[in-house]
């Protein structure tokens, strides 16, 4: 049997390592894009001036989406609801 005897927890790492960054958050249902200006236990917080539901992401490797709206107001996405997440610099 192995065991797990030694955690290290690592403060700033995961989303909060990305606050005040432009990230792509893939969840359940939809693709969000924005600037993360929140973490919480239960909530993310994207910027109102970028928050955007990516409808077609095109080539990843392409600087813009192929369709992504802005939604003008800031938008709380649920942890719970995350798939993956990623820094982007696609606008």
């Amino acid at each position: 049997m192995k065991k797990l005897v030694t955690v290290t927890e690592v403060e700033g790492e995961g989303l909060q390592a990305l606050l005040g960054q432009r990230v792509m958050i893939f969840c359940l249902n939809y693709i969000y894009a924005g600037t993360l200006e929140g973490v919480n236990t239960h909530d993310i917080l994207l910027s109102e001036k970028d928050a955007a539901i990516v409808y077609e992401t095109g080539v990843f490797t392409d600087k813009s989406f192929s369709d992504a709206q802005k939604i003008g107001h800031p938008l709380y996405i649920r942890i719970s609801a995350i798939e993956s997440y990623s820094p982007t610099s696609k606008s």
